[in-house]
């Protein structure tokens, strides 16, 4: 039996909640996040903070340079966290297999719904339809038979979007849909492809499983599974994070100190923004190192207490690349992860690796 799974993903979660309990923000650009005169990072940006480019993860100095007239307000994750319980009781309502991703974004399965309605495309309208009526929130859903295709269309019609991919599309579906527009392919895969003459997943589709594994490594498999629309992940209702990062390849080797550290200021602030947005602290830190020679070291230190401070992860991940004896390699990608959580309060998905700017785990 093919499943049924939706997958929601509210809009501009953090913003929409303060814009929703306070009127004189509505309309206007606005960022949840940190102040701009420190190192402030964007957790969530409005929809009108969006047209000028402003994005989640990006310093708040950036953000303000891109739209000087922008509203800075502190996160109140004690609200958000209290909405997304309020969130989840309407999803259960249909079905009990749910899967977080975070505070703002989960998978359903409703192969079988509790109500019987059959239809995962009206299980999901009239989701969409109680957050709005009952919270005065706005979600977009994707439906389709699998997790991955559920999860591409529910960001193609945001925001408060619903498409449904269902069977007999798929296929085409994916054929058409630019390699950017995968999820988990990244800026730098992407160019990677265009310049192989790889533009869509037709072209991806032409390659057999072994060539797209000499060219892109063990993720060729992923490749090959996800441009058939191939996903066989079932949504787990109870999955613990053990680790939580972001690491990123460079278009080109880093040589000095100053562009390593301004690329692990950068990693690390997205890191803190995915430790905010599911609520976690760990107590170790790991620097992940690889030069251009393709070796690759790791480098870790645990404190005594859990952190999900911007500034005690870069500072570490500085301090732990100080101590690499560089040899005079060239660098081609940095990552940093947290683990050791002490107390999870939002369950989520168990990534093999830590959580990749190119890749999706």
């Amino acid at each position: 039996m093919q499943r049924k799974i939706i997958h929601i993903d509210m809009d501009a979660f953090y913003a929409s909640v303060e814009q929703r309990d306070f009127p004189e923000y509505r309309g206007k650009p606005l960022a949840v996040g940190g102040s701009p005169t420190g190192r402030g990072v964007v957790a969530t940006a409005s929809y009108e903070a969006r047209k000028f480019g402003v994005r989640s993860a990006m310093s708040s100095r950036n953000a303000i340079q891109l739209c000087p007239n922008i509203i800075f307000v502190s996160p109140r994750f004690e609200v958000y966290k209290a909405v997304s319980r309020s969130i989840r009781e309407i999803f259960s309502r249909y079905t009990d297999l749910i899967e977080p991703l975070s505070l703002d974004e989960a998978y359903l399965d409703v192969s079988e719904d509790k109500l019987q309605i059959g239809s995962a495309l009206e299980i999901a309208k009239r989701i969409k339809k109680e957050i709005f009526e009952e919270l005065n929130l706005t979600a977009s859903a994707g439906v389709s038979i699998n997790k991955f295709v559920a999860k591409i269309a529910s960001d193609l019609d945001k925001p408060n979007g619903l498409t449904f991919i269902g069977p007999s599309k798929i296929e085409n579906f994916m054929n058409n849909l630019p390699v950017e527009k995968f999820h988990g392919v990244g800026k730098v895969t992407a160019e990677k492809m265009k310049s192989m003459q790889l533009y869509t997943g037709a072209d991806l589709k032409k390659l057999s499983e072994d060539e797209l594994v000499k060219r892109f490594g063990k993720t060729g498999h992923f490749y090959y599974q996800i441009v058939r629309g191939i996903d066989d992940r079932e949504v787990q209702t109870h999955r613990e994070t053990k680790s939580l990062g972001a690491e990123d390849t460079f278009t080109y080797d880093l040589t000095t100190q100053e562009e390593m550290y301004k690329e692990l200021d950068r990693i690390g602030a997205i890191v803190f923004n995915r430790l905010q947005k599911n609520q976690l602290k760990g107590r170790t830190v790991t620097l992940k190192v690889k030069f251009s020679d393709f070796t690759q070291i790791t480098r870790n230190q645990s404190f005594n207490q859990p952190t999900g401070d911007l500034d005690t992860i870069i500072e570490t991940a500085k301090q732990l690349l100080d101590k690499v004896e560089m040899n005079d390699k060239p660098v081609r990608l940095l990552g940093i992860s947290l683990s050791n959580f002490q107390e999870i309060e939002v369950k989520s998905r168990k990534p093999k690796n830590p959580e990749q700017l190119e890749l999706f785990p």
